[in-house]
C-alpha cells in the first residue's frame, strides 16, 4: 500500500511539470513553422475591409488609432473604418465625429445609445451594419487603443487568396512608452504566448486564439459563424475563433502583420484584465466539451496534441498544487523519493525556462532587449534560485553549510524540498497578496521588487485561481475593459 502511495505522489508531482513540457513542445514545433507554413498559398489581393472600433470612453486614444488606419499602406477605397461608439460619456462621439468629418465616406461613427453591455453587444452592431448591405468583403476588429505597422493588413489579407482561410490573426506586441515592470513582462510573455505559440499552432493547423485587436474575418466566415460575436462567454474572441475551425475554414497567426497595444502596468489593472479572460477560456471550454478529444470528429481543435496543450494551461493551478501536495506527502512516506521528485522536476523547469528565454531573445529581438531582464525575472527570483539549485544541489548544500548554523547536522535535502514544495502552492497566495498589497495603497518602489521575488508567472497563475473561484461562486459576467491613456507606440 505504501508503494502505491508513493507512486501516486510521485506521479503528482510530475503533473506540475506538465504546463512546462507543453511550453516545450510549442517551442519546437516553431523550427518546424520555417517549412511548414501557409505564405506560399498568399498572394497579394485588396478585399474591401470594414474596420470595427467599438469604443467606450477612449477619447484618450480613439482618434490616434484612426490617424494610424488612415496611413495604413492600404488602398483607401477600399477601406473603411467604423467607430463603434458603445453610449460613452466623455468625449469619444466628438472626437469620433471630427474624425468623420476628416475623412467622408472612409471614417463612421456608429452610436448605440443604449451601452455598457461590453465588447461583443458592440461589435455586433457594428455588425449588423456592415452585413446590411454587399460592399464589405472582410472585417477587422480591432480595438480603440491599437495601433497597426503601416503594412500590417496588407500582410495579413494577403492570407484570404487561399478560400480555405476565414480568419487571419496578427502579432499583437506590447507598446506602450514609456513602461514598467508589468508592461515589459507583457512584452515578454507575448513573445511566449503569440510569436511562438501561435506559429505552433500554425504548424498543427489548429488556432487557440484569434488576438480581440486585430481578427480579420471573411464575410463568408462571418456569415458561417451565425453573423455575429457570441455574447454569452467573456472570450468572444475564443468564440468566434473556435466556430471558424469546427465550420471547417483555417484560422492563421501572421508574426509578420506588427501591432501595437497599450497593456496595463499595474497589477490590480492586470488583474482585471487577466480576471476576465481566464473566466472566458473556463466558460469557452464548457461550451466546447463536446469537441475535446475527438480528433476523427473534431480535427484540430479535438486534436489530442492541442487538447494537452490548452488544458495544461486552463488547469495549471491545479497541477502546481497536485505537485504541492504529491511532494510534502513524500516527505512524509519516503525522504529519498522525495528528493528525487524536487531534483528531476526543478531540472525540468530549468532546462524549459532556459530554453525558452534564449529562444524568446531568437524569436523577438528587439522586445527581448527591452524586456530581458523582466523574462530572466518572468517566474520569480524564488523560482529561479530553486532551479539554480537542482542543477548544482553539491555545491548549493555546501555553500549553505558554511554559514554558522548550517554545519551539516540537518538533513538539507529534505528542508530543500519542504521549501520546495511549500512554495509551489505558496507563490500563488504571495502573488495575491501582492495584488491585494497594491491594491491597498502600496507604492510601486515596495510592489515592483517583491514581484520579482514571487515572479508574473505566479500572478497569471494565481489569476487563474481566482477565476476557478469566481465561476464557481457564479459572478456576474460583466465585460471590465482595462482602462487606455494613450501611451502605445510603435517601438521598433
Amino acid at each position: 500500500m505504501l508503494d502505491i502511495l508513493v507512486w501516486l505522489c510521485v506521479v503528482a508531482v510530475f503533473l506540475g511539470a506538465t504546463p512546462q513540457l507543453a511550453a516545450l513542445l510549442q517551442f519546437l514545433l516553431v523550427g518546424v513553422h520555417g517549412v511548414r507554413n501557409h505564405y506560399p498559398l498568399c498572394a497579394p489581393v485588396t478585399c474591401r475591409v470594414a474596420v470595427l472600433i467599438p469604443a467606450w470612453n477612449e477619447g484618450l486614444v480613439i482618434d490616434n488609432t484612426v490617424e494610424h488606419m488612415m496611413s495604413l499602406d492600404y488602398p483607401r477605397h477600399a477601406l473603411r473604418v467604423y467607430i463603434i461608439d458603445d453610449a460613452s460619456t466623455d468625449d469619444t462621439p466628438q472626437v469620433a465625429q471630427a474624425a468623420a468629418l476628416r475623412y467622408p465616406g472612409t471614417v463612421f461613427h456608429l452610436r448605440r445609445e443604449n451601452g455598457g453591455q461590453g465588447k461583443a453587444h458592440t461589435l455586433n452592431h457594428g455588425l449588423a451594419h456592415v452585413l446590411d448591405d454587399d460592399w464589405m468583403q472582410a472585417v477587422l476588429i480591432t480595438d480603440a487603443d491599437v495601433v497597426f505597422s503601416r503594412d500590417a493588413l496588407s500582410k495579413m489579407v494577403r492570407h484570404l487568396h487561399d478560400p480555405q482561410v476565414g480568419a487571419v490573426t496578427a502579432y499583437i506586441k506590447e507598446g506602450s512608452a514609456p513602461g514598467g515592470f508589468v508592461s515589459r513582462s507583457i512584452a515578454f510573455e507575448y513573445i511566449t504566448a503569440q510569436a511562438a505559440s501561435r506559429r505552433a499552432q500554425n504548424v498543427m493547423g489548429v488556432m487557440a486564439c484569434l488576438a480581440g485587436g486585430a481578427q480579420l474575418h471573411t464575410r463568408e466566415n462571418l456569415i458561417a459563424i451565425g453573423g455575429a460575436i457570441d455574447t454569452s462567454t467573456l472570450a468572444e474572441d475564443t468564440y468566434s475563433t473556435f466556430l471558424t475551425e469546427l465550420r471547417g475554414r483555417r484560422a492563421l497567426f501572421d508574426a509578420n502583420a506588427i501591432v501595437w497595444a497599450e497593456e496595463p502596468d499595474a497589477l490590480a489593472s492586470l488583474w482585471k484584465q487577466r480576471l476576465r479572460w481566464a473566466r472566458g477560456n473556463l466558460q469557452l471550454t464548457w461550451a466546447f466539451r463536446h469537441a475535446w478529444f475527438r480528433p476523427f470528429s473534431h480535427r484540430g481543435i479535438g486534436g489530442w496534441m492541442f487538447g494537452l496543450i490548452w488544458f495544461s494551461t486552463l488547469l495549471m493551478p491545479i497541477l502546481m498544487l497536485a505537485a504541492m501536495a504529491g511532494g510534502l506527502t513524500l516527505l512524509f512516506v519516503h525522504q529519498g523519493w522525495a528528493w528525487r521528485a524536487f531534483h528531476v522536476l526543478w531540472l525540468i523547469n530549468a532546462f524549459v525556462y532556459l530554453f525558452v528565454l534564449l529562444f524568446s531573445c531568437v524569436i523577438d529581438a528587439p522586445t527581448a532587449r527591452r524586456a530581458w531582464l523582466e523574462g530572466v525575472f518572468f517566474p520569480g527570483l524564488v523560482s529561479v534560485g530553486l532551479m539554480v539549485w537542482s542543477i548544482f544541489p553539491a555545491q548549493m548544500q555546501s555553500l549553505l553549510a558554511s554559514f554558522p548554523g548550517f554545519d551539516g547536522r540537518w538533513d538539507w535535502r529534505a528542508v530543500v524540498a519542504v521549501l520546495l514544495y511549500a512554495w509551489v502552492g505558496a507563490c500563488m497566495a504571495a502573488a495575491w497578496g501582492l495584488y491585494r498589497l497594491e491594491r491597498a495603497g502600496a507604492p510601486a518602489w515596495i510592489v515592483r521588487p517583491l514581484l520579482a521575488v514571487v515572479g508574473y508567472g505566479p500572478v497569471l497563475c494565481a489569476v487563474s485561481f481566482a477565476a476557478y473561484v469566481a465561476e464557481w461562486r457564479g459572478a456576474e459576467r460583466q465585460w471590465d475593459k482595462t482602462v487606455k491613456v494613450g501611451k502605445v507606440r510603435q517601438l521598433g
